[in-house]
């Protein structure tokens, strides 16, 4: 046991012990640190000489003509579906239909210059304002309706496009219909 406090003494005491080596800034006054290996290596900038500059103009109406060209084959494709997705303003929806004719003739009688359309989707009846291709559009009719029909608010939707002619069938292609 006591050989052991004589060690932990002799321990501590070495440990202790100052050391003359350490001093302040200047001996760090010499030091000298290279990075240059871990830097990346850069080509050499002549090549923008080389480069010959665009005319804008030219670019421009290349751009312009290539958007144009797709901006029509999207527009055509759009033409040709039956339907588009939008928004509509919801001023009813449940299953009492008597309700519904309600709700319908109170904004007419409200709003004139409104037309609602009724829907029947097995089993509710819904009354609905307004076809709008944008959020932003239908907005201004909702906060119009809002104040009479607290419970209204703006739904996404498909219509049917009106330029959109379906199929015409014949009697080849109506053959075994009803």
């Amino acid at each position: 046991m006591r050989k052991a406090r004589i060690l932990w003494l002799a321990i501590l005491l070495v440990g202790c012990k100052s050391t003359s080596n350490v001093s302040g800034p200047e001996s760090f006054a010499n030091y000298q640190e290279s990075i240059s290996l871990n830097l990346p290596d850069y080509p050499d900038f002549q090549l923008r000489q080389q480069v010959q500059v665009v005319q804008p103009s030219t670019s421009q109406l290349s751009v312009d003509g290539a958007l144009k060209e797709i901006q029509k084959g999207v527009y055509e494709k759009n033409k040709s579906e039956a339907y588009f997705g939008g928004f509509t303003v919801l001023v009813y929806s449940g299953i009492d239909r008597n309700q519904a004719f309600k709700t319908r003739d109170e904004i007419v009688a409200s709003f004139p210059e409104i037309e609602p359309e009724m829907q029947y989707q097995q089993p509710r009846y819904l009354v609905k304002v307004g076809k709008y291709a944008y959020k932003f559009e239908a907005q201004r009719i909702f906060s119009t309706l809002k104040s009479e029909f607290p419970t209204a608010r703006i739904i996404q939707d498909r219509f049917q496009r009106k330029e959109y002619l379906p199929p015409v069938t014949n009697d080849q292609n109506a053959q075994g219909q009803n």
